[in-house]
């Protein structure tokens, strides 16, 4: 079995990062080691206090860099000049394997040599809010889809999604590709699309999985796809012959359906304000790039 390094970038670390690392420390494949890329180290001494969990997880590597340094692209690059293995896993800090076998289920997947990603499902968080629930069952479900160049015109936008909230990469194609692109939003699916432009292919693994969720405000999710439309207008040469508009409405009327199956009215108002509000944000987003 090939050694596999995980790479975290970590903001203001909450109870779901020590529940990632208790559970990384309980992995049928250990990772090799725990490189954590901290932003600001004044937020993770205030959380950690006198906890020295490094001693507690000494695979962890911890380096910290201010504010100012961060970039989506750039800082994961960074953990990625540190490592040394063959695969590293990409996480992001809230989000945590719901099994011992999250590595194991992710790596078996390169075996075969024209997988160059490998991509966990994505489950809610207790105490989630139905419509982000239901997204989390849209976006991920249970079947493992391996997708590659063909597949865009199929899967349009989808063939290319690859959340590296959880993804596994291979090291000499990550380097042969030149890394993430500087950005602060889509580094993975800029990726993900240049990936599969060189014959490679990306596997979502169903058998991964990871506890993620957010419930997100109107605002939030006005900011987030504000970021998303500038990513889009930012990198036509992997966006323009795709639409995202359309995965949109898919998501908004099969969530509808399952909100009013289950009589929950004042949750489709919800739906369509912060439906409205990712609209706007994208277009937004858009415009201010053109």
């Amino acid at each position: 079995m090939e050694k596999i390094d995980v790479i975290i970038p970590v903001y203001k670390p909450t109870e779901h990062l020590l529940t990632l690392f208790y559970m990384l420390d309980r992995q049928s494949v250990r990772p090799n080691k725990v490189i954590v890329i901290n932003t600001e180290e004044k937020y993770w001494n205030k959380f950690f206090g006198t906890y020295d969990v490094l001693s507690r997880y000494p695979f962890i590597e911890l380096h910290h860099i201010e504010k100012k340094e961060f970039n989506h692209g750039d800082t994961r690059n960074y953990g990625v000049s540190l490592s040394d293995t063959d695969l590293f896993l990409m996480m992001t800090q809230d989000a945590v394997p719901k099994d011992e076998h999250l590595l194991e289920n992710l790596s078996k997947n390169f075996n075969d040599p024209k997988v160059g990603i490998s991509y966990a499902r994505q489950i809610p968080h207790k105490g989630c809010g139905v419509i982000e629930s239901y997204t989390r069952q849209f976006n991920y479900p249970p079947v493992r889809i391996v997708k590659g160049m063909s597949d865009i015109k199929t899967l349009g936008i989808k063939a290319f999604y690859a959340s590296n909230v959880c993804s596994m990469y291979r090291k000499n194609v990550f380097e042969r590709i030149g890394g993430f692109t500087r950005t602060d939003f889509n580094e993975d699916m800029i990726y993900a699309r240049r990936m599969i432009e060189e014959g490679l292919n990306i596997v979502y693994e169903p058998s991964a999985i990871v506890c993620h969720s957010h419930d997100y405000t109107g605002v939030e999710q006005f900011k987030r796809n504000f970021a998303l439309g500038v990513s889009h207008a930012t990198h036509p040469e992997i966006f323009s012959d795709v639409r995202s508009e359309s995965e949109g409405i898919k998501l908004v009327k099969s969530t509808t359906k399952y909100l009013l199956k289950r009589c929950m009215p004042f949750h489709v108002i919800k739906l369509v304000y912060h439906s409205g509000m990712k609209y706007l944000g994208y277009r937004m987003g858009v415009k201010s790039v053109r």
